[in-house]
């Protein structure tokens, strides 16, 4: 038999030591390895740690407060730590909070999606390059300047739409409008949907920007128009990002208190129409009041600030969920 077609037999393989198979089973098998894996697992258990801590700090404060309230924490549209007895209540503060994130996440969400999709499948490159530009300046811009620009120019110019609201919607009580100053909630949800709105288009953005190329060139060889391919492809592909999206923007609505503060006028009233001006939030009444505040006071402050941050969990876990049901239009498992 011709030796040049045997088959030269390779080497035995070595076996791993068992140290060696501990650390594989670990997924660190080199130093750098295992310092990244304990940075890691470090970082998480302190994120953990914190948001507990924090938890921990604001019961205690907020238990102080709410032993010694003689109103209706929950339900109570008073708001004075300082009286004797204490009476407070976060009923308007609750109601506005939540009235104007919905306003600002109404009207910044369509926009912002809309935006992403024709920077990423309509625009030329170079004009969508320049308006992704605008969009991210947008997001630098500080708080404080957009409450300027809300006191100055938005609430002047919301007369004409306050008036057009009234004349045409006004039977619903929602949108009546008795002629006072434009310091209402519904200015303060227009300026959270402006502040809002490059957060959650840029994170569409990016999100569009993944979807496979073989998914659109499919549906535009069966004969889809770019609608349908974008109806088809792009938003069941991007479905969780844009829910992800979502839910940055609205903990920034909720949470955004120099803006909120210079253009709403606060009072302790719940109006049945947006557009009467009063009203507050969690974040724009300890802004205003803490430095004054007396220390039961500044502990009243403390458990409306709870209540603010059970919020922000709660919407959180319901977008975790929301996106966990929809797996199938996550990227991932494209």
């Amino acid at each position: 038999m011709d030796i040049s077609t045997q088959t030269p037999t390779s080497p035995p393989t070595p076996q791993p030591t068992e140290a060696e198979a501990k650390r594989a089973a670990r997924g660190a098998t080199r130093p750098g390895d295992r310092i990244f894996v304990g940075l890691s697992r470090g970082s998480g258990i302190f994120v953990l740690v914190l948001m507990g801590a924090i938890a921990a700090f604001l019961a205690y404060r907020a238990s102080i407060a709410i032993s010694k309230d003689e109103a209706n924490f929950f339900t109570s549209f008073d708001w004075n730590p300082a009286g004797i007895p204490p009476e407070f209540g976060i009923a308007v503060l609750a109601f506005g909070t939540v009235v104007s994130s919905i306003i600002a996440m109404a009207i910044a969400v369509p926009i912002a999606v809309g935006i992403a999709l024709f920077i990423t499948h309509y625009a030329p490159r170079k004009l969508g390059g320049t308006i992704a530009f605008v969009v991210d300046l947008l997001a630098a811009v500080p708080s404080i300047v957009y409450g300027l620009w809300g006191v100055l120019v938005l609430v002047p110019h919301l007369n004409g739409l306050y008036g057009w609201l009234d004349t045409y919607l006004g039977w619903t009580g929602v949108f009546e409008w008795s002629g006072g100053p434009a310091r209402s909630l519904l200015a303060v949800g227009i300026l959270l949907a402006i502040m809002i709105l490059p957060i959650i288009t840029n994170v569409s953005r990016e999100v569009f920007r993944q979807v496979p190329q073989m998914h659109e060139e499919a549906a535009l060889a069966l004969g889809a128009t770019r609608w349908e391919v974008i109806r088809m492809s792009v938003l069941p592909f991007g479905r969780s990002g844009i829910i992800s999206a979502s839910m940055l923007g609205l903990g920034r609505a909720l949470g955004e208190t120099m803006a909120v503060a210079m253009v709403l006028s606060p009072t302790f009233d719940i109006n049945a129409s947006l557009l009467d001006a009063g009203g507050g939030t969690f974040a724009q009444n300890i802004a205003s009041k803490f430095n004054e505040a007396s220390p039961m006071g500044r502990d009243a402050l403390i458990a409306s600030g709870l209540v603010l941050f059970v919020i922000t969990l709660l919407v959180n876990g319901a977008a975790r969920m929301i996106i966990s049901r929809r797996k199938e239009y996550s990227g991932a498992n494209a």
